[in-house]
Order: structure tokens, then sequence, then C-alpha cells
């Protein structure tokens, strides 16, 4: 019969802790890292749209840029848009002091659009056209599209557009989808807001026409939403799709 003394029983304590430690640690490591499943269910695939929609690849989307329900103190009413461009974020505002918050991305310096409007016409999978300035801006790129181009997944404007209407005019701005996702948090469009197409397809199903529109540029809005200190993501493409 073995006979242990009080000094091994420590030293044989010891060690059994350090190599539950050790244990611990490895099962920890071992867990597996990416987006969360909640958000990966949320920017799944959309098979039973008019051009089946794939999923959303959201590793490469900031995590502040993704869909959620936020405190949000706004003078605002109940169902208006706010779109925070400095923030690149879009607020539909709730009861409560809520709203809900989806990232967004905005147009280039100088090409920004600021001011208030009316959701005066909403498309499913709509044409696009290059409008005139842009033509002329860039004859080389937008020239050949000048007669417009056909619904799709490759087609700028996405799977939805809500079209920025001011005294009944058509201002060309646009609220719409975007298969880029690595754009949204950026200022690469020619002036319209952009959002993920599974982003869009939801507030699309939330708004109807008439639905006012309020884009700050230079001040923020008066929210009691805390964002992270993260800074937006801004990952190029060497070949993407036309930026509108």
């Amino acid at each position: 019969m073995c006979v242990f003394r009080p000094a091994q029983i420590i030293i044989l304590l010891v060690a059994s802790i350090g190599l539950s430690g050790c244990v611990s640690s490895k099962q920890q490591a071992a867990r597996p890292r990416g987006p969360d499943p909640f958000y990966t269910a949320m920017y799944g695939p959309m098979p039973n749209e008019r051009f089946p929609l794939p999923a959303t690849d959201i590793s490469k989307v900031n995590p502040r840029f993704l869909r959620q329900e936020v405190p949000y103190s706004t003078y605002e009413p109940p169902g208006t848009i706010v779109i925070d461009t400095p923030n690149r974020h879009l607020y539909l505002v709730q009861e409560g002091g809520m709203a809900l918050r989806y990232g967004i991305g905005v147009g280039k310096e100088g090409l920004e659009f600021a001011g208030e409007a009316r959701i005066g016409r909403k498309a499913e999978w709509p044409r696009w056209i290059p409008t005139s300035d842009m033509i002329a801006r860039e004859p080389e790129r937008y020239g050949p599209l000048a007669g417009g181009m056909e619904p799709g997944l490759t087609n700028p404007l996405g799977a939805r557009a809500l079209y920025l209407y001011q005294d009944g005019k058509d201002t060309l701005f646009r609220i719409h989808g975007t298969p880029e996702a690595w754009s949204i948090g950026t200022a690469v469009s020619s002036g319209c807001i952009r959002m993920l197409n599974q982003d869009v397809i939801d507030l699309f199903n939330r708004v109807p026409e008439g639905t006012r529109v309020v884009v700050i540029q230079a001040e923020p809005p008066m929210s009691a939403a805390v964002l992270p200190d993260e800074a937006p993501t801004s990952m190029a493409a060497e070949n993407p799709l036309l930026s509108f």
C-alpha cells in the first residue's frame, strides 16, 4: 500500500489544477471564431426573390453597421427615416425612444444629398439608368450604359430602390441595395444611399410611399445611441461594380 506524505499530496493537487487549466485553455482556443450566428442568419440567402439572393459575406462588414434596434432620442416622429451621413447610419424611428439602425454607404465628397425629402416611389429589382451628370463626369464608364441596365444581382441599385422626391419631383437620389458589402461604411457612391440587399429589403417592407426622409450631412442627429470606437470598415476591390 502506497502512503503519501503531506508534501507529496500538495504537489499532486497543484499538478492536477495545472492540467485542468491547460485543458480549459485548449477548449477555449478551439472555439470557432467568426460572425455571430444571429447575423449570419439575418443576412442569409433569400432564394424566393425574383433573382435568388445569395447570403451576404458579413465578414467584410464592421459589426457596427449590421442591422439592430438601438435607443434613439429624436424630435422626429415614429416612421421617419433619418440618415446620419457622417456616422454612416440610417435610422427608422420607432416608438418608445428606439430606432432600427442600418449601416449605409454614402456619396463621395461633393456628391452628397442633404435636407428633407419623401419617398415618392418604391421599386423591387429596379432597372438602372445613369444620370446625365454621371455620364458627363465619367463618359468612358457610364456612356455605354446610357440606355440603362436591366435588373439583376449585378445591377447597381440592388434588390430594392426607394426614390427620393422633393415637392413632387424626383431628386435623382435613391436609397438602394448593393451587392458590394465592402462599401458599407464608406463614401464611394455617386450621391445615393446604399444598403446591404437584405437590409434594403427589410426597410422596403416597413415603409410606405410618402415616408419622410431627413438627410443630415454635418450635424449628427440628437441620438442616445452609443457607438463603438471602431473605425468604419473601408475595404477596396480591384474591380468593383458600378458605384452608384
